[in-house]
């Protein structure tokens, strides 16, 4: 007998770990709630992973079999689950938060000492970083290295008979009383996850490359223009194999122009395991400066400019729009995701670390590894080959949203607003921004101003005067 612990990845299908388990004998699959653990996810997300976990053992009693669910710590209930059904080891995947890793090290310490066998496999990632170079001087050069890996094949669903016969009735609403979470959720459970790929490899992926910035699309055909396969692919609902094998399918069918766009969509599935990578070798991503400065960044201390951040009310709309859909739905479109970054960042001259926590708490598709890592790359203190990098947020609005299609969906002060008037709206004056929009506010930073400083404390942080 063995046991498979599902710590990250709620689904049979494409599961290493638990298709290694299942070759080994017969499988009673666990899952543990580690409230230390799940006390420190945004109460979004973890609505959002406790339903999926709901369909997981959903399909295990398709199974005839069932989802043992219990609470507390996994080194504890591991052992005890062990002790019961009498298993020789248990497998399970491995994961790279620096919180994960050490419960990961305080189970195989647990179970060591009642001589119980460990089987961590590489499932979160298609590379195990392990394989790779401590450091890369850019994405591409990630890429290239990354890129002679083989990538392994999907890995099989567990035929019924290699599950064991049982019925547990411990729920996760017993452990968590399911959160009532402030947005409507997505719906869960890997077939929900499946048929939104489907229809991205059907509408979407042949034209990626050339449709994924457009944010008047995103709003039309949300899950044409991206794949919106993030939160499905961050509480691990889906396997990175089977989307990267699904990918792959479709580049190799596509013909002409067709094939630069789907290669482009698996170029941004490496950026993930770049993400991973870095994580990896870096556990104190999430706290400390990834790139080394020769003098501190001055960070401003600004409560109020934060607080105008986070309520999407800072006078640029492109900036509030991507705020306001983040507050409403838990997912806000990479391209405006960005451009709040860098305004953060930049404009704003606030510390990465309070924008990543505020993401935290509000996005479903949080990861760990990317929320960080996508932070420091924006801010300029990551793995960016640029010095600095500022997006300028009306620059990128004329060039992404010139119609006002997106800004107009989530700023609602703003739809009876002539398009060029909201593109250009920083720059107007203060009497023209009041007679077009009264309720809306005014930019809390002068857009030049905010520029210039931030060109000027980076470049000194970085000792260039």
């Amino acid at each position: 007998m063995q046991l498979f612990w599902h710590r990250r990845d709620p689904r049979t299908r494409d599961n290493v770990g638990l298709a290694a388990a299942a070759r080994t004998g017969t499988v009673v699959p666990v899952f543990v709630y580690d409230t230390d653990l799940f006390g420190t996810m945004g109460a979004r997300q973890r609505a959002f992973f406790l339903r999926h976990v709901k369909r997981l053992k959903e399909r295990y009693r398709e199974f005839g079999s069932d989802l043992v669910v219990r609470a507390g710590d996994p080194e504890k209930v591991l052992v005890d689950l062990a002790d019961e059904y009498d298993a020789e080891a248990v497998f399970y995947n491995e994961y790279y938060r620096p919180a994960r890793r050490n419960r990961q090290r305080a189970v195989e310490g647990a179970l060591e000492g009642f001589g119980v066998e460990t089987n961590a496999r590489t499932d979160a990632v298609l590379v195990d970083p392990g394989r790779l170079e401590e450091r890369y001087a850019n994405h591409g050069r990630f890429h290239d290295e990354w890129e002679t890996v083989p990538k392994p094949e999907p890995s099989p669903e567990p035929d019924a008979d290699a599950l064991v016969n049982m019925r547990d009735e411990k729920t996760v609403s017993e452990i968590d009383p399911d959160i009532d979470p402030d947005i409507d959720l997505p719906a869960t459970g890997y077939r929900a996850a499946r048929e939104r790929f489907d229809g991205f490899l059907e509408h979407g992926i042949r034209s990626y490359a050339d449709t994924r910035d457009d944010l008047a699309r995103a709003v039309e055909a949300p899950t044409h223009a991206v794949s919106r396969m993030s939160p499905y692919l961050a509480t691990g609902a889906i396997g990175i194999r089977e989307m990267w094998a699904d990918a792959t399918d479709a580049f190799e069918a596509a013909t002409g122009d067709e094939r630069r766009n789907v290669d482009k969509y698996r170029d941004e599935l490496s950026w993930r395991e770049q993400m991973y990578h870095l994580l990896y070798y870096t556990p104190d991503l999430a706290v400390a400066n990834y790139k080394s400065f020769p003098n501190e960044i001055a960070w401003r201390e600004d409560d109020t400019a934060f607080e105008a951040w986070t309520r999407g009310e800072t006078g640029y709309p492109l900036v509030d729009a991507g705020m306001r859909q983040l507050n409403a739905e838990g997912y806000v479109h990479n391209r405006p995701r960005q451009v709040v970054a860098s305004f953060l960042t930049k404009h704003l001259l606030i510390d990465w670390r309070r924008g990543a926590r505020y993401f935290t708490t509000q996005l479903i598709d949080h990861d760990h590894a990317s929320n960080h890592g996508a932070w420091q790359w924006t801010a300029s203190t990551g793995t960016d080959s640029v010095d600095v990098r500022i997006f300028d947020p009306v620059a990128q609005m004329a060039k992404y949203d010139a119609d006002a299609t997106f800004v107009k969906e989530y700023v609602p002060e703003l739809r009876d607003v002539p398009a060029e008037e909201i593109v250009d709206w920083p720059t107007l004056s203060r009497v023209e921004r009041e007679t077009l929009a009264p309720e809306y506010p005014h930019p809390i930073v002068d857009r030049n101003e905010g520029y210039e400083r931030a060109q000027r404390v980076f470049e000194e942080a970085l000792g260039k005067r």
